[in-house]
């Protein structure tokens, strides 16, 4: 904790000090362009990665960066409360689903057994429960390492995501008349590369 408060003085001495104009600016409010959804792994820092500044991105992290479709009932909803906002209250032109390389939420979907005791993770790791059984049938049909299933996996989920943002009316109606564009993007931590899904060939391209 002392590190912490050490790490926020230097925050406040330094960045916050020289841009006072930047957080005068938003302290009367926020007008990002882009919603990023991304996982909540603390090696995979939205703003590090894409040295953006406050107040450019409005961020979404949770396990395995996951959309569930759309539900609307009285349960808690935490990640469709975020997209609502972003879409319908902040009016963002762009959302970004980030996936990346040695995520732990794929890892326990693809290596996990039936007798999985969380309270949580598993249940809401059966979004991408049709990317795991995908993963594992192309790659243990070629022949392929566990580790190329958890790879294709890791890449599954930035599409499911994708096509369950569609099952928001709201999102489909802002994207069928141009107003929002969606974007399937990897982010390889080992090589320090970033890729692009292409939506016509369906496969991930380095930027």
């Amino acid at each position: 904790m002392d590190q912490m408060i050490d790490g926020f003085r230097r925050f406040r001495d330094n960045f916050f000090a020289n841009n006072r104009a930047l957080f005068d600016n938003l302290s009367q409010g926020q007008t990002p362009k882009v919603l990023l959804i991304g996982c909540s792994d603390s090696r995979v820092d939205p703003a590090i990665i894409f040295d953006a500044q406050p107040g450019e991105m409005f961020v979404l992290r949770n396990v395995a960066n996951l959309i569930p479709p759309f539900a609307p009932d009285t349960s808690h909803h935490g990640t469709s409360a975020a997209v609502e906002f972003a879409v319908r209250g902040l009016k963002v032109e762009h959302i970004i689903v980030l996936g990346h390389a040695r995520c732990g939420g794929v890892r326990a979907l693809i290596e996990g057994s039936s007798n999985d005791n969380t309270d949580f993770i598993h249940s809401w790791m059966q979004i991408a429960r049709s990317a795991r059984d995908r993963a594992l049938a192309l790659t243990l049909s070629a022949g392929q390492p566990i580790e190329a299933a958890r790879r294709m996996c890791e890449q599954e989920t930035v599409a499911i995501s994708l096509g369950n943002l569609m099952t928001f009316p709201w999102v489909r109606e802002q994207v069928e008349t141009g107003k929002l564009m969606l974007h399937g993007w990897f982010y390889d931590m080992e090589d320090g590369k970033l890729f692009r899904l292409d939506p016509v060939t369906n496969t991930f391209q380095e930027v």
